[in-house]
């Protein structure tokens, strides 16, 4: 593992990204440039827009033509950020394109469906909703529990029926937290108001 935050250190993302949180997915794949991940994707068109807030407009705007996706270059690692998508967890794309390499992805809609994955080389080693983290699956289902629980997971069984909406704020965090121990790709305020990203629209099935 090569990332210690905690759920906590990402507080900031409600202040400064609520409209984001609503409704995410973020991605982080190893050893792809943006542009080679865009044409991965089958992404059409090609615009440049800076900061993650940025890429709302854009996106509502595609939002009839297919998934708008935006990719920046961070220390080796392309950064995927979709709002209102889910093309990151998305078995059938993701799990191909981690052959080689390392993808790490998490999701939340405003239907407070929630999703992490990590793949690696072809192989997805970890799956879970974020709020039902005991109840994991992948190749490697149980290799993270101490980093999972570090990052600010509960391994406990929960209550499907429980109210849980002040949890879903700290989990968010945990996500955040979990995919810099998996990726040593520290979210930060700084990072997401200046990460250049290209952007394009993955078409419609």
């Amino acid at each position: 593992m090569t990332g210690t935050t905690t759920a906590a250190d990402y507080g900031w993302l409600k202040e400064r990204h609520q409209l984001l949180l609503d409704a995410y997915c973020l991605t982080l794949v190893r050893d792809l440039t943006p542009e080679e991940l865009l044409r991965a994707l089958g992404a059409e068109g090609r615009r440049r827009i800076v900061g993650v807030n940025a890429l709302s407009g854009p996106s509502s705007e595609a939002s009839g033509l297919g998934r708008f996706v935006g990719a920046a270059p961070v220390d080796g690692w392309a950064l995927m950020v979709e709002f209102n998508g889910y093309l990151g967890v998305t078995d059938e794309l993701m799990r191909p394109l981690s052959r080689g390499r390392r993808v790490v992805s998490h999701f939340l809609n405003v239907n407070a469906v929630d999703r992490f994955r990590w793949y690696e080389d072809g192989d997805l080693r970890l799956g879970f909703q974020p709020l039902f983290a005991d109840e994991r699956y992948g190749s490697r289902p149980d290799e993270l529990l101490a980093e999972m629980r570090e990052s600010g997971f509960d391994l406990t069984e929960r209550d499907e029926d429980g109210d849980y909406d002040d949890y879903y704020e700290s989990l968010t965090g945990a996500s955040f937290a979990l995919a810099h121990r998996l990726t040593g790709i520290r979210v930060t305020p700084e990072l997401f108001a200046t990460a250049g990203f290209l952007c394009g629209v993955v078409p419609r099935d």
